[in-house]
């Protein structure tokens, strides 16, 4: 287990001692769950513990949900066909999902969360933000709060936590990955403007492969150099995003830890090495984004009407279409078939594609909803 606590003397107070945007202190953790579907697989069958496991079905049109720290040595990790990580690691076991039971931990988990602070921002089944500033149990360092969850977790679930400490959720995310798995990480925030410096671009979070692979043919490979452009340019070149780089790159994140959020949209999108031109490799490389897409509405009981295909060509355009049914899609076969009579008209194509993605919105919870699920009206 490794932690990184806050250094001696003022620094203690590190994550502890940041004014927020109303002139208070500011304390956030970002709890996220190591491999948690592959780790809750592990813990409840002893023969998996050690050995490279993969939540999902090996068929040919499988994809990934999860993958064990073990597997992940090979290069296996979510959202990656079966076939290409049988093929990255002959000897990965693959076990089927049980969305159920990972819903029932992660409600052990949040009952955990709930003793320390009712500001609570669930990121999916496995993370999520929490403000401790003012925090049930009167504690002075969040660390210390953080330190309590983990080991509360270990004892009450079996399985292991990485939490990030520090005075925004931009570098309480980041803090959290820095010692994974079943570490503990802390950006006070004299660290906070240095740290986001020297990080890489692409692995800041809200950064995605197409914009950090934009920003690198702009020269901005670093946080240092995203900070060297200024507002107005990163404006035009990244749009509504423009705004929320320049104040990250400062180190500055000043949106609040927010119990109620609502999920507008669920989506997934993917960057492919080479551009596709035939319609059977554009198919195939939806069906594990419309799997993942399926995967969350599962897991967080979330149905949806509207279905979005995205379409990035070689040169960086981009068009979108859309399409409405009357009621909520109950499967993934339903979003797959939507998806198709979206794309199909779009060949042959007038150029490579370099991207492509699905977005679900419209979204209903399903404890919202007492009629029957219909199919979708084509």
């Amino acid at each position: 287990m490794l932690i990184a606590r806050e250094p001696e003397g003022d620094g203690r107070s590190g994550a502890d001692a940041v004014p927020s945007p109303a002139g208070g202190v500011r304390k956030i953790l970002h709890v996220d769950m190591d491999a948690f579907y592959a780790s809750v697989e592990q813990r409840d069958n002893p023969a998996l513990r050690g050995k490279p496991v993969a939540v999902g079905y090996p068929e040919a049109r499988g994809v990934v949900a999860a993958a064990s720290y073990e597997a992940r040595k090979f290069g296996v990790h979510s959202a990656m066909p079966s076939v290409t990580a049988r093929r990255k690691c002959p000897e990965l076991i693959f076990v089927p999902h049980r969305f159920d039971v990972y819903r029932a931990v992660s409600e052990q988990i949040h009952a955990i969360f709930s003793d320390y602070t009712h500001l609570i921002e669930p990121l999916s089944l496995d993370e999520a933000y929490l403000d401790v500033t003012e925090n049930l149990k009167g504690m002075e360092f969040a660390t210390e709060i953080a330190e309590q969850i983990r080991a509360r977790i270990r004892a009450e679930t079996g399985l292991t936590a990485s939490a990030g400490v520090s005075y925004n959720k931009f570098l309480a995310k980041m803090a959290s990955d820095q010692r994974k798995p079943d570490g503990l990480f802390v950006i006070t925030p004299k660290q906070g403007p240095a740290f986001v410096e020297a990080l890489p671009v692409k692995k800041f979070h809200g950064v995605g492969p197409a914009t950090a692979e934009k920003m690198l043919r702009l020269g901005i490979e670093t946080g240092a150099d995203l900070k060297a452009r200024d507002r107005a340019f990163l404006q035009q070149q990244f749009g509504k995003s423009g705004p929320y780089f320049y104040w990250i790159a400062r180190g500055i994140d000043e949106r609040e830890v927010k119990p109620d959020r609502v999920r507008k949209s669920i989506g997934a999108e993917d960057t492919f090495r080479e551009d596709i031109h035939d319609v059977e490799a554009a198919s195939a490389a939806l069906q594990p984004l419309i799997d993942k897409v399926w995967r969350y509405c599962e897991t967080n009981g979330i149905r949806g009407k509207t279905v979005t295909l995205k379409v990035k060509w070689g040169d960086f355009t981009q068009i979108t279409r859309s399409k409405t049914a009357a009621v909520p899609a109950t499967s993934a076969a339903e979003i797959a078939a939507i998806v198709e009579l979206l794309l199909l008209p779009m060949f042959p194509v007038p150029k490579g594609i370099r991207l492509l993605g699905v977005t679900l919105s419209s979204l209903d919870h399903d404890d919202e909803k007492d009629e029957p699920q219909l199919a979708f009206a084509l």
